[in-house]
């Protein structure tokens, strides 16, 4: 079942063709979209005002006598023009029953599966050993989790790639910690805490003293030469980190197919710098080694140049200093090298905050000079904003942590629970509480435009009205309270369903976008186009509900109700999935 702006795109592109005939451009693809106003229509083109501009035609005529040779049948009333040439389409009441008929018996929900799939490696959440995730992960964690499950769910073969921060001096700084200022008590009762208390004290004396800086840099040789103490504290360092991380990711129900650190590559950097230099793309410069611009690219287009007074100037990637120490775009390039030739991935995304964007500009350019083919993107993201619009911090200055976050989410949701749902049992409330005060925090995260900083408010994110995690979710369960009254009793959906009614038919249409909308998520890796569908979509339920009596109904009125309602529900349901979210059935 392709969808509708498919069908219209193909239908349109046809009769264009014929009154273009040989002045039509080479791959000319008609584009139709959902109407930006509904009154006017459900879907539209500005093809005959795109295509006029390049064959030297009044765009308006050009529609005109497009339409006139348009072969809609069943699909669509009469198309109409509007404006300087744009044409509009009202789906026929009687396809979209079809095509409600056909959701009904299809698991995908009329969602088509990706006709090229790919190999897709996600790189995302990337904590670091021995320290706690704070709330700063909540954006690469749910954004990577929620593009890997709809590049699942579209067909793409997917590797989802937890790259921890487990090597270099940050984990020199805690073994010094370790072994000069441990708290063993305060370790024996909360080691994730302790092992960030000594990396903070550390790192604040490692920056004024220079006997500590040296210290702690032979600390981190050591470590990397094998030394058999510090690789067991390290061994430790890695499996509290895990053990605690495991637990917020079980919470967050985000899982990985592969969690290799920096270390794993550690071994491969050396020979590639050597063979970097060997294939002439590396070159000495000041004892250090690093990668220039080869001149090929734009200059405005190439991060390895800069403009400064008017010229051009070099601004290479580092790739061994001075002391022949390796740095974290070595390893970034060995990375890629590991996903290309041994994940054999075609599409590597990095799922890290916009910060990064020069380092991912220079490692993909490396990779460009070296020929590698596979599609390398930097999917990046903004900051997550106080009331005061500065970073998020706790009230005592400090960026909270996740796991404290999200016990804040389940503590306010249950207090909401508790005044809505008193039918519920003690068990069933707390969980309910959990699985809304972690959708909300998610949903508020990837509700957002991901390039732009947001604020976060406790008070919106939790809120019934609005959109919501929260919303969404009563939108969902009240689709399941109409089931329940049925007693048991199984609707039949198979007798055919007729959209009489106006509220109906919008309902049908917000349906049948769901085929539109996810697969549109991975075009630029987007997955608030799929949270504000949701919304929409929750919005026109309650609109319809209201104006459409379901169960007080009659005979094919009420069958094409309930339908819809079950349409709704399974739609809700699923792309809450696809965000990660899993609502309760009773609220």
């Amino acid at each position: 079942m392709s969808p509708l702006p498919e069908l219209l795109s193909n239908r349109l592109g046809d009769a264009l063709a014929k009154v273009c005939g040989d002045r039509l451009p080479a791959g000319f693809v008609a584009p139709v979209t959902a109407a930006a106003d509904t009154r006017f229509g459900d879907y539209q083109s500005n093809a005959a005002m795109v295509l006029a501009k390049q064959v030297g035609t009044n765009p308006r005529e050009l529609a005109a006598a497009a339409v006139e040779g348009l072969e809609l049948g069943e699909l669509c009333e009469p198309a109409e023009i509007a404006g300087p040439g744009f044409i509009n389409f009202r789906v026929r009441p009687g396809h979209l029953a079809g095509r409600l008929s056909e959701m009904l018996g299809d698991e995908r929900l009329g969602v088509p599966a990706a006709t090229s799939p790919l190999k897709l490696l996600v790189d995302f959440s990337s904590p670091n050993v021995a320290k706690p995730m704070h709330i700063g992960h909540i954006r690469s964690t749910v954004i990577g989790d929620c593009i890997a499950r709809v590049a699942r769910f579209l067909g793409h073969g997917v590797v989802a790639d937890n790259h921890i921060g487990d090597w270099g001096t940050p984990i020199g700084q805690v073994l010094y910690g370790w072994k000069n200022h441990l708290d063993r008590e305060a370790f024996e009762a909360a080691p994730t805490a302790e092992l960030l208390r000594l990396y903070q004290k550390v790192k604040a004396e490692f920056e004024s003293d220079p006997e500590v800086e040296k210290a702690c840099l032979e600390e981190t040789v050591k470590l990397q030469s094998g030394d058999t103490e510090n690789r067991a504290l390290w061994e430790q360092f890695i499996e509290i980190t895990g053990r605690a991380g495991g637990e917020t990711y079980r919470r967050l129900d985000v899982h990985f197919d592969t969690t290799l650190g920096e270390s794993f590559y550690d071994d491969r950097l050396a020979p590639l710098v050597e063979k970097l230099l060997a294939d002439g793309i590396a070159e000495e410069s000041d004892g250090a080694v690093c990668v220039f611009s080869d001149g090929e690219l734009d200059p405005k287009d190439d991060p390895l140049l800069v403009q400064r007074d008017g010229e051009w100037r070099g601004v290479p990637c580092l790739i061994r200093k001075r002391d022949g120490g390796f740095t974290y775009a070595t390893t970034d390039i060995a990375t890629v090298d590991y996903r290309v030739e041994e994940e054999r991935a075609d599409q590597v995304l990095y799922v890290v905050d916009d910060r990064q964007s020069l380092h991912f500009r220079q490692i993909f350019e490396v990779a460009r000079q070296r020929g590698i083919a596979a599609d390398l993107r930097h999917v990046a993201f903004g900051k997550i904003l106080g009331d005061d619009r500065k970073p998020f911090k706790t009230r005592s200055g400090e960026v909270p942590s996740l796991d404290s976050v999200l016990d804040e989410a389940v503590e306010r949701a249950r207090a909401v629970v508790d005044d809505k749902s008193s039918a519920l049992s003690e068990e069933e409330r707390a969980e309910v509480a959990e699985r809304i005060g972690i959708g909300a925090v998610k949903y508020a995260e990837l509700s957002q435009n991901r390039a732009s900083d947001y604020i976060f408010s406790w008070d919106k994110m939790l809120s019934l009205q609005g959109n919501t995690a929260p919303y969404l979710i009563n939108a969902y369960v009240r689709t399941r309270a109409i089931f329940r009254k049925l007693d048991g009793a199984q609707p039949d959906f198979g007798g055919g369903l007729e959209l009489a009614e106006d509220a109906e038919r919008t309902l049908a249409i917000k349906l049948c976008q769901y085929a539109e909308t996810v697969p549109a998520v991975l075009v630029d890796h987007r997955p608030n186009l799929l949270a504000t569908y949701l919304y929409e979509l929750a919005q026109t339920f309650h609109s319809f509900y209201e104006r459409c009596p379901v169960l007080s109904s009659e005979g094919v009125t009420r069958d094409t109700r309930l339908a819809l309602c079950e349409l709704c529900s399974r739609v809700l349901k699923h792309g809450l999935g696809l965000l990660g979210i899993a609502p309760p059935e009773r609220m």
